[in-house]
């Protein structure tokens, strides 16, 4: 294949994947904007008003860029997860990888469709955020950075589930028994700095805590987490998980039987 018909397969295949979350938005779009409303009057509004300032902020501007961030990490790893699984379901997929496309091109055609979702569902609600609370940018390039690197490292975590996945009910598990408590155990809603110690350190081996630490410097200028190292660690993250992912393409691995 040559540079254009390239192009135009890897376009065919994203646009393929945004055109599937963007026809059924009430059950793709909305629910996440409807879930960070609730916590926000929930948390930021009620229980906010008590427990007062955090970090020097006020408790709702301290936790809106962890929830922004969470749902990035979600949307991303789910659209990729069932998207990809549902064309091993219907054996669709093995029509696509006996094709001339090469196998990188695949695997970025997918892995671009859940950035698509990640990134514009992290836009949604920052706009929710706002009817809330006053946001500004203290680092744009820190704070774009963040939200694509890790909406693209869970979106290939959520090809790397969907290949091993045998059910529909394979695909829910990380998320629920995985995904849900490390981002809520990430420094959402609350500040690393105010535990102990030892549940410092130990939340240290929490990588989301890297993630919504950076991404909270970038729009508040406030982190418990060197940037530095936590930028690093998210790319390195990425760069090992693409690699894995890729290799589990070519070997067929949750394919070809």
């Amino acid at each position: 294949m040559n540079m254009t018909q390239l192009q135009t397969a890897l376009w065919t295949l994203v646009v393929k994947e945004i055109r599937r979350f963007m026809r059924i938005w009430p059950q793709t779009l909305l629910p996440p904007a409807i879930t960070m409303s609730l916590y926000f009057v929930i948390f930021g509004n009620l229980v906010g008003s008590r427990i007062g300032d955090m970090g020097g902020f006020t408790y709702m501007q301290f936790i809106v860029p962890g929830l922004i961030m969470m749902s990035v990490i979600t949307n991303s790893y789910s659209n990729v997860c069932s998207s990809f699984f549902s064309a091993k379901f219907q054996h669709s997929i093995e029509e696509l990888i006996t094709s001339p496309m090469p196998l990188y091109l695949i695997l970025w055609g997918y892995v671009i469709g859940g950035v698509a979702r990640g990134v514009l569902v992290g836009f949604i609600v920052t706009l929710v955020s706002l009817f809330f609370t006053d946001l500004h940018i203290h680092s744009f390039f820190i704070t774009i950075y963040t939200v694509v690197i890790t909406s693209l490292l869970f979106s290939i975590a959520g090809f790397i589930n969907a290949v091993y996945a045998r059910s529909f009910d394979d695909i829910s598990i990380v998320p629920t028994f995985v995904l849900t408590p490390l981002t809520y155990l990430g420094g959402v809603f609350y500040a690393i700095s105010t535990l102990s110690p030892f549940w410092q350190k130990l939340s240290l081996a929490n990588p989301i805590v890297y993630m919504v630490n950076a991404f909270r410097y970038g729009i508040l200028g406030h982190s418990d987490v060197n940037v530095g190292i936590s930028l690093t660690a998210i790319t390195l993250f990425c760069g090992a998980f693409y690699g894995f992912a890729y290799y589990l393409l070519s070997r067929g691995s949750g394919i070809r039987q």
